[in-house]
């Protein structure tokens, strides 16, 4: 299959070395000067060094090499996304359409999906997603994620064809749940980043992993998830990862926080996007709006916002009133 990676970050990055593989793949930045640096150097030194690029694999900052593709995989920013799947839109034969970012759409508030289907309706799409760090997907190791579309049958088909042995693909048709589920849980992330960074330990961690699970759900279902999504890769395996590996970004900006970090510092020393802190906001305003409860949430946002400091944010939360499970 000839495949098109758009955007040349960490986890595009990442993706375009492991289906190179498999399959003809370029991958494509729109930065002139980075795909310059990566051909010379064979090997994304910005955003993921250490890891040499496949002899075979392709570099472009022209968009055209989309036209050509029989699949194209948008791994942007969340901020990006939209204007690339306008672009995709308008070649003559758009190809298939996969996305592989993660959060709801600042602003709008809006699911990828929704954004997808605004910008691009009609076009075979669905989501990559799940529990995976972009440094372990590039050097190889064993990695399970979770390939979700409306139309069941193209998430098969697609999870089939992109299956390798050493990236292990699950077919999913409720790509709302694996969306809410990829976008809250780096909410819930800097939640946990925060708690280690006071030092509040394991119990503590556990907890907010337990009832962080219990407010993605909460809020998926709402939306028109399916329940038991949330027990999967998209739910649980991603919460997992994200809220106690040393990769994180999210939680690295809990742990800046708790040692009482600026955001606007932390954000800027990070070089890259942590999709939680926008997510946040648009998570409590979509929950306000639709009557669902999500403290922890809550509690992040309060910090994020500065109203709260990490201590206080914990307090609130450990002085609510007792519930039943």
């Amino acid at each position: 299959m000839n495949i098109v990676v758009l955007g040349a970050g960490a986890w595009g990055t990442a993706l375009a070395i492991s289906l190179a593989e498999r399959h003809r793949v370029t991958l494509w930045s729109r930065d002139a000067a980075q795909v310059a640096a990566m051909a010379a150097a064979r090997e994304n030194r910005r955003y993921l060094p250490g890891c040499p690029l496949p002899a075979d694999l392709l570099l472009s900052a022209e968009f055209d090499v989309a036209r050509a593709a029989d699949m194209a995989l948008i791994v942007t920013p969340l901020a990006g996304l939209r204007e690339t799947v306008a672009r995709l839109a308008r070649c003559d034969r758009p190809p298939p359409v996969l996305w592989a970012c993660k959060g709801l759409e600042a602003g709008s508030g809006l699911l990828p999906h929704q954004v997808v289907a605004a910008e691009g309706p009609g076009l075979q799409s669905g989501v990559l997603t799940g529990p995976s760090f972009a440094d372990e997907v590039a050097r190889g190791l064993p990695t399970a994620l979770t390939l979700a579309a409306a139309d069941e049958s193209f998430a098969r088909d697609m999870a089939h064809v992109l299956n390798g042995h050493r990236l292990r693909l699950y077919a999913n048709g409720d790509l709302i749940g694996a969306e809410v589920g990829g976008a809250v849980k780096n909410v819930l992330a800097i939640a946990c980043g925060i708690s280690d960074g006071l030092g509040l330990g394991l119990n503590a961690r556990a907890a907010l992993m337990t009832r962080g699970l219990v407010e993605i759900t909460r809020f998926g279902v709402v939306l028109g998830a399916r329940r038991e999504t949330f027990m999967g890769l998209a739910g649980m395996g991603d919460l997992i990862l994200t809220c106690t590996g040393d990769l994180s970004r999210n939680r690295r900006v809990g742990l800046a926080l708790a040692r009482g970090q600026a955001l606007e510092a932390i954000t800027r020393e990070l070089g890259h996007v942590a999709e939680g802190v926008s997510t946040t906001r648009e998570v409590i305003r979509r929950a306000r709006e639709l009557g669902v409860d999500m403290p922890i949430t809550e509690a992040v946002y309060t910090v994020l916002d500065g109203r709260l400091s990490p201590a206080a944010a914990v307090d609130v939360l450990m002085a609510r009133e007792p519930r039943a499970e």
